[in-house]
């Protein structure tokens, strides 16, 4: 087994602001998928950088700032971070410098997820 994560799903409490803000801060591209009882906006592909993922809005799936973090690698933490309140979020992590492992961020979605931002400059 390989050590990278395939598919990732952020939970929302409104799906269109979630894409909205997701768009703003990361440049994302989206793709509606409808299911019985489930909404979503992908995102990612196996011809992209980095993994494929989700914003979905179920009843099984509840926004958290506890527990897992999902980390959205970047070129400069700064260019996002810079984005994140404008586009509804809260940055509670400025940019920080961890050594040899570059530099990371972290911020509040507009659905009150806790969400990372990891970049080598």
């Amino acid at each position: 087994m390989s050590n990278s994560v395939q598919w990732l799903e952020i939970a929302t409490t409104d799906l269109e602001r979630a894409k909205e803000f997701y768009t703003k801060v990361f440049n994302l591209n989206f793709q509606f998928i409808e299911m019985p009882d489930t909404k979503m906006y992908s995102f990612g592909g196996p011809d992209q950088k980095g993994s494929s993922g989700c914003l979905v809005h179920s009843p099984d799936n509840k926004p958290s700032t506890d527990g897992t973090i999902i980390y959205f690698s970047c070129e400069d933490v700064a260019a996002e971070a810079g984005r994140v309140e404008a586009a509804g979020g809260k940055l509670i992590v400025p940019k920080t410098d961890i050594g040899e492992f570059g530099f990371f961020a972290q911020f509040i979605d507009t659905e009150g997820n806790r969400i990372g931002i990891h970049s080598q400059k």
